[in-house]
Formats: C-alpha cells, sequence, structure tokens
C-alpha cells in the first residue's frame, strides 16, 4: 500500500561568527512522496479516489517544473501546487537535490516501477548549478571581547 499523503519535513539552521559578524543559514527539507496512483488498479472510490487524483496532480506539477528546469525554461511552473511552491527554493540554481526512488521487484509493480525510474531520470537532468552559502550580515551585533593577554 501507498501512503497517501506527502510528508515534508524542514530544517532551518543559522550559524553566526562573532569575528566577522556574518550570520549563514540554510534550509533542509527533507521529502516522502506519495506514491502515484492507476485509479484503475486501486479501485479507489469516493474520497480515497479524490485523494489520489490530487496526490497525482501533485507529482505531475513537480514532474513539470523539474522538466522545466532540466529543459532550462525562462518560465518553470512553481505556482500549480503547495508542493512546488514550498519546494521552489530547493529547485532553484543555489541549492542541491537529491533523490531516492524506492521501486518494487514484484512483476505486478513493474509499470509503477519503471514510472518511478522515468521521473527519477528526468530529475537527474537537471543541473541547478553549484550551492551557494547563503550570508547576511548583521548589524549592531557585538562579538564578545576577547580576554587580553596576561604579561
Amino acid at each position: 500500500d501507498s501512503s497517501r499523503s506527502h510528508l515534508i519535513l524542514s530544517l532551518y539552521c543559522e550559524g553566526y561568527d562573532k569575528v566577522s559578524k556574518n550570520a549563514s543559514y540554510g534550509k533542509l527539507h527533507l521529502i516522502d512522496l506519495a506514491g502515484s496512483e492507476r485509479l484503475s488498479r486501486s479501485g479507489a472510490t469516493g474520497s480515497a479516489k479524490v485523494e489520489a487524483q490530487e496526490i497525482n496532480k501533485s507529482l505531475s506539477a513537480l514532474g513539470n517544473c523539474i522538466a522545466a528546469r532540466a529543459n532550462k525554461k525562462e518560465h518553470v511552473p512553481y505556482r500549480d501546487s503547495v508542493l512546488t511552491r514550498i519546494l521552489q527554493d530547493s529547485l532553484e540554481k543555489n541549492s542541491k537535490t537529491l533523490m531516492f526512488v524506492q521501486i518494487s521487484p514484484a512483476l505486478s509493480d513493474y509499470a509503477e516501477s519503471t514510472n518511478s525510474l522515468k521521473f527519477a531520470a528526468r530529475v537527474k537532468e537537471v543541473e541547478l548549478g553549484k550551492a551557494t552559502k547563503s550570508v547576511k550580515k548583521k548589524k549592531g551585533l557585538k562579538s564578545p571581547k576577547s580576554p587580553k593577554p596576561k604579561k
């Protein structure tokens, strides 16, 4: 059984250099994407069908953003889903993205596994560039005074 939702855990970190008075910061998203679901295979009805359609829609929107990035399109459709809006800054030039894909060895899951691998291949084609360090200069903060050396 596949999960019925995406899970996103976002960690925000900030470090402070007392000498330069610069702060560096970063963000880490750990994401478990719900598997796409073929309605004809699952037989979902009612609210389960609506959930499956929404999951498929958000995965499709993510795929469209990845395709636009891979093809170096001027416009990337981040606004097409909540998922892609959340991940927008993680899919842009100053970030790094790593994806793990889980597939099933069962013959009955061949089509789903193949689609997952094709999606991963599309992701692999995206060149985000070099991740940059995010630094902001803090004003008005004083570093603690160093003790004077003893004579």
